[in-house]
């Protein structure tokens, strides 16, 4: 029987066709002479497998509706291993944090040390900070007061200082200069009452308000109240005087072409709130007035000057053994702003419902808003995070402050103290708060009053020969520019750089020499920008060079006069 016969012989020899009908005679005499290339049955070179495999796919490709049941094939291969596998143990994907992004140094501490208290490398950083020198020579104050009469007044301005003490006093200061500028009498501004702060202090229960009057006599008229026969004209009631709302950091064009006007027509203006409605770019004669009010006019009143100055005299005797000279900072730890700062720590399950619960006290609802995404992490790489009390303290060892340096500690209410506070304490056992130096008699009148125990705190920071700030806002600033004003130009403040803070606290492979050296080339930072002068937009209430202060290598004050 022929090969290709597929019936039993009838004496016919007929062949019958070929099995495919895309091979023809031409490809079949190929495949003699090439020895079967396309044909399994001559693939002797091929394994078992092989073939199994061609003859497979020949079956699929002379069958091609078996591709219809492709997906129920698939779908039922997969339902079949779903049932057969094991899904006791869920694969884990382990996701290493980003560096600087979780709150480490307590680890850190634990690991270092042992090699912080055996270090006796150098000398207490205290006696050799504040080497750099200015190529430009010191500065010296330089505002001087007006000897010549005002004119007469074109009207009663009224303003409400609204914040904590020191954006009070940007208050303050603006309301000066507005008024100089226009030519109108200021009244004692109105400290309003915050929520936040709860300190219904008034002006005169913070500051001098007979040394104030008179350092401004000559450059801008204040009193402590209006004319009876000019507030008839409004029911003798403040609120039913025109109100300007002002726009933040408006011009002082802003004010001699809109505000003017109607101070001329009215007699009688108010502006509430004050905060920050005057722009930093100001003319010679707008920042003289503010500098003559926020460096010569504003002195805290007897009781906080007082006291103040006594634990100034406590803590120089507390540092005898550094000459007494003492080291202030200003440590923003207490549990609002851990809360507002949205930052975790080590505090666990507690931690977090503590700062939820502030949270909703102070802002309620700001952080829960729908869509609103709080990333912790981010915030901690950023450098946004206040500075632990553990934090202050191994930066401070690292820059070479050693364990006898006298600590004064500038704060409110430190979150979970005892626990907190613990690590600094054994870093720095030298360390006082206004609390320790004073008894509770003392502090008796300031106790309930936020805005007085600032001052204080005030007060003591800045006669210290090093000033820490740790997390911004107007206290810092305010003492930073009232240092430069002090020393030559200088602040002698350690501005820390917290994003290189957050990694280095959160590398567990650094050692103590690298971490200080690290730290030392930080304070060295802090030191050769000790002294900067003011560009356009910077305040000068944080840098008083050149429009409150001129070079002490210079005779004439030629431009301190002149805005005047």
């Amino acid at each position: 029987m022929h090969p290709y016969n597929r019936l039993p012989s009838s004496g016919h020899s007929t062949p019958s066709p070929p099995p495919s009908p895309l091979r023809s005679p031409r490809l079949r005499h190929a495949g003699k002479s090439k020895a079967g290339r396309f044909s399994p049955s001559r693939g002797s070179g091929r394994t078992a497998a092989q073939q199994l495999s061609w003859m497979f796919l020949s079956v699929l490709l002379r069958r091609q509706g078996v591709f219809l049941f492709a997906p129920l094939i698939y779908i039922s291969g997969m339902l079949l291993y779903m049932g057969t596998a094991s899904f006791d143990v869920v694969p884990v994907i382990k996701h290493r944090p980003a560096p600087g992004s979780v709150y480490r140094s307590p680890q850190l501490f634990a690991k270092l040390r042992l090699d912080m208290d055996s270090d006796n490398s150098s000398a207490d950083a205290i006696s050799t900070i504040w080497k750099y020198p200015y190529r430009g020579g010191e500065w010296k104050p330089c505002v001087n007061r007006s000897s010549e009469g005002l004119p007469e007044s074109n009207g009663y301005i009224y303003v409400e200082a609204n914040g904590g003490l020191n954006q009070q006093r940007t208050s303050v200061c603006n309301a000066v200069a507005v008024a100089g500028y226009l030519n109108a009498t200021l009244v004692f501004p109105n400290f309003h009452y915050h929520s936040i702060w709860k300190d219904p202090s008034k002006f005169q229960d913070i500051y001098d308000e007979e040394f104030f009057v008179n350092t401004l006599k000559n450059d801008v008229r204040v009193v402590d109240k209006i004319p009876e026969y000019l507030m008839e004209r409004f029911g003798s009631n403040m609120t039913n005087v025109h109100n300007f709302r002002i726009k933040a950091w408006s011009s002082i064009q802003y004010y001699r072409d809109v505000v003017l006007p109607k101070l001329l027509e009215e007699k009688v203006i108010r502006i509430s709130p004050f905060a920050n409605r005057l722009s930093f770019d100001a003319p010679s004669v707008v920042q003289h007035l503010r500098c003559l009010a926020n460096y010569e006019a504003l002195r805290f009143s007897s009781p906080i000057l007082t006291i103040g100055e006594s634990l100034v005299e406590r803590m120089r005797k507390h540092s005898a053994i550094n000459g007494g000279k003492y080291v202030s900072v200003h440590l923003r730890f207490e549990e609002d702003m851990v809360a507002f700062s949205c930052c975790v720590f080590d505090g666990g399950k507690q931690e977090r419902e503590d700062m939820i619960a502030a949270r909703e006290r102070g802002w309620k609802g700001k952080f829960t808003k729908p869509g609103r995404v709080i990333r912790p992490g981010a915030i901690r790489i950023n450098g946004k995070c206040p500075l632990t009390p553990l934090e202050v303290g191994l930066m401070l060892r690292g820059m070479g402050f050693t364990k006898n340096t006298s600590i004064f500690l500038a704060s409110g209410k430190i979150y979970n103290a005892e626990k907190t506070m613990a690590p600094l304490l054994q870093m720095f056992p030298n360390l006082h708060t206004k609390e320790t130096l004073a008894s509770e008699e003392e502090l008796a009148p300031f106790k309930n009053y936020s805005s007085r125990m600032a001052a204080i705190d005030y007060t003591v920071c800045l006669h210290s020969e090093v000033f820490v700030t740790t997390q911004g806002g107007n206290f810092p600033h305010f003492l930073l520019g009232h240092r430069r004003y002090l020393y030559g130009g200088h602040s002698k403040t350690i501005k820390p750089d917290k994003r290189k803070l957050a990694l280095l606290f959160d590398n567990p492979n650094i050692g103590w020499k690298s971490l200080k050296r690290q730290l030392l080339s930080m304070r060295s930072h802090s030191d050769s920008k000790g002294v900067e002068l003011k560009r356009p937009n910077d305040s000068i209430y944080s840098f008083p060079c050149p429009d409150c202060m001129c070079r002490a290598n210079r005779t004439d004050d030629s431009r301190s006069s002149s805005a005047t």
